[in-house]
């Protein structure tokens, strides 16, 4: 077989990181499930919370084909993934840079749990580079980004950000999620290490919950280091459940992408739609900037309701799209963010970061345009006060 990095896309997320079955020759990789491997006379001291089963190593291959990095790490949460990367890198005293609009979960953990360990933090005003260079002190370890970004699809130039990083000797950090490794690379623009929610696009079918961490293969052994003592490990059942997801991840997050532009564009010229949220539209002030680092502008979008329609009402009356917690499987489904993601945020910090009560986020599945189209109609009918 062609080195992963010279297989064509499909081809990666079917055959890299397959467990094979020599025994019995079978299409679909084998699950090992035992926790206890021999000891005796073996180089690998196999353990599951080593990261080390059959199946984790063989995923940790897929995952880094994917992003186009030397190797890879899979959770048990996005949020597994991201305080484990993060905290294999930061020291009492350190300092770190986020961008100010993040997932609230990522928010929270900064705000609960580094001032305990004499971690300082600081947030950017916006997603401009001139915002991170002007926080940069002699402290400062990492400059930590998401784009697109959770809820409201801002773009950050990861170029710029990578650059200013290295000029500084400093490591930067991407929750990736949003546009999954079909979309964006973040490696290709230089940024060092890239973070997901594979509970999301990755696994795809809203059954899992897991996380993924790709990075060269000496961040990855430094941050192994800490995962194994945070016990972050995924069984070896969710695994091969994510292993087999990622099979059709570049089919589904296609069709999706697809689907996201007609809804962006439908929703931008509704009479009843305020404002759109999304990076393939042309209205969307970044709009150059994501076509300059995406290779296609993501299956997420937000959208806020004009004045006289009951948000929650709009989403309890549709029929078709599911009001839900989490997003990018296969089904399209709604979501309030200051109600689930953004909640742990004060109404203030959700205002500064422009989250309206009537923001609703919207992950597009695969379902044929018009029918999500008709239902939004019927929905918003029932909904105007």
């Amino acid at each position: 077989m062609k080195e992963s990095n010279k297989l064509g896309i499909n081809t990666t997320c079917v055959h890299v990181g397959e467990v094979k079955d020599e025994q019995f020759k079978g299409a679909v990789s084998p699950i090992y499930p035992s926790t206890s491997y021999a000891f005796d006379g073996v180089d690998v001291k196999r353990y599951p919370r080593y990261f080390n089963t059959p199946n984790q190593e063989m995923l940790h291959q897929k995952i880094a084909a994917l992003e186009k990095t030397e190797d890879a790490l899979i959770f048990t949460s996005g949020m597994a993934a991201i305080s484990s990367a993060l905290m294999a890198f930061l020291q009492k005293g350190d300092h770190v840079i986020i961008q100010q609009v993040i997932y609230g979960g990522t928010y929270n953990f900064i705000v609960s749990e580094f001032d305990k360990y004499g971690i300082e933090y600081s947030f950017t005003e916006s997603d401009k580079v001139e915002d991170f260079e002007s926080l940069i002190k002699e402290n400062t370890k990492i400059l930590y980004i998401e784009t697109p970004s959770n809820p409201l699809l801002g773009i950050t130039d990861m170029k710029a950000i990578s650059e200013l990083a290295k000029s500084k000797g400093i490591l930067t950090m991407i929750d990736n999620t949003f546009a999954s490794p079909i979309n964006q690379n973040p490696v290709d623009f230089g940024i060092d290490i890239i973070l997901h929610s594979a509970t999301k696009y990755m696994g795809g079918h809203s059954d899992i919950s897991a996380g993924a961490i790709a990075a060269s293969a000496v961040h990855i052994e430094q941050i192994w280091k800490t995962a194994i003592n945070f016990g972050g490990n995924l069984s070896d059942q969710t695994v091969w459940l994510l292993e087999r997801s990622l099979k059709t991840l570049n089919l589904r997050v296609k069709e999706q992408t697809k689907n996201a532009q007609v809804m962006a564009e439908y929703l931008e010229i509704n009479s009843n739609i305020d404002s759109v949220y999304y990076p393939g539209l042309k209205s969307h002030p970044q709009y150059e900037l994501a076509k300059k680092q995406m290779k296609g502008f993501g299956a997420m979008l937000s959208f806020e309701l004009k004045e006289g329609i009951d948000a929650m009402k709009f989403q309890r009356s549709l029929q078709l799209i599911k009001p839900s917690m989490s997003l990018a499987g296969l089904e399209s489904t709604t979501v309030s963010p200051t109600q689930t993601t953004h909640a742990l945020l004060s109404e203030e910090e959700r205002l500064e970061r422009g989250i309206k009560d009537g923001l609703i986020r919207f992950s597009v599945g695969i379902e044929e345009p018009e029918d999500l189209i008709s239902d939004i109609e019927q929905a918003i009918k029932k909904a105007k006060i």
